[in-house]
């Protein structure tokens, strides 16, 4: 079996394509963009590089960003939130539902521990009742999450209702990280996400408004990129393993 490629083995190569063609230069600004918004400090730093283009922030900023929310997606939600403070304490200061939802997050954390390590509910109790209990009356959602996350107290975790067992599905750390990367750029540079993202939103509604009014359409419209049924095979291979720079996805 092949070794999956990540982001800097792939992009490394392909800048060195695009970089002797000018008419790419938008990709090189969309792909390093991409780089940037999604915290990808090594790759951002090697393509733009290679492709002879400035760098959209310093490394130390993306990699501040891509250190806080992998701290999210371990489940280490007090040092993510300690590592944001750091960062910019306005932004948990200014966002209520986003710091409740780390908070929330964090309870969720504390109460599989208990699940894993005898049934000692103490810990999440006290959690709940110093942090999110004072928070919770502010917000009618802030006081259905806490009671929901609550109810996973009372039953064991191999017999929990869906609503109650998604709770500790690993999305809802990736949903916290991913709005945690969003409040931290729009912070920065007033921009939630990266361009490509927005652009593949607008091709979509271009498809679909023209098959909405009978164009006759392929069933499937390729980018137009050389090389790129192999891109796209890379980039699913990206998402199972990237070396030392896990990908931050949204």
């Amino acid at each position: 079996m092949a070794t999956p490629k990540g982001p800097d083995t792939l992009l490394s190569s392909s800048s060195k394509h695009y970089q002797t063609d000018d008419r790419n230069s938008d990709i090189n600004a969309l792909i390093l963009d991409y780089l940037t918004m999604e915290g990808y400090p090594n790759a951002a730093a090697k393509f733009s590089k290679e492709a002879n283009l400035q760098p959209h922030q310093d490394n130390a900023s993306i990699r501040a960003r891509q250190e806080i929310q992998n701290h999210i997606h371990s489940g280490s939600i007090q040092t993510a939130i300690e590592a944001l403070n750091e960062l910019d304490p306005e932004i948990l200061d200014d966002d209520k539902a986003l710091h409740f939802s780390l908070l929330r997050l964090q309870l969720v954390e504390l109460i599989r521990s208990c699940n894993s390590a005898g049934g000692d509910i103490g810990p999440a109790l006290k959690f709940a009742t110093e942090q999110l209990g004072p928070r919770a009356p502010t917000n009618p959602k802030f006081l259905e999450d806490l009671e929901r996350t609550m109810a996973l107290l009372l039953f064991p975790p191999d017999s929990l209702e869906p609503q109650l067992a998604s709770l500790l599905d690993p999305e809802l750390r990736r949903t916290a990280a991913d709005s945690v990367n969003k409040a931290i750029l729009e912070k920065q540079s007033a921009r939630r996400a990266a361009a490509i993202r927005q652009l593949v939103k607008m091709r979509a509604w271009a498809e679909n408004t023209a098959r909405d009014k009978g164009i006759s359409l392929p069933d499937r419209l390729d980018i137009g990129l050389r090389g790129e049924e192999q891109g796209h095979h890379d980039c699913q291979q990206s998402h199972i393993g990237n070396g030392h720079e896990p990908m931050v996805t949204s």
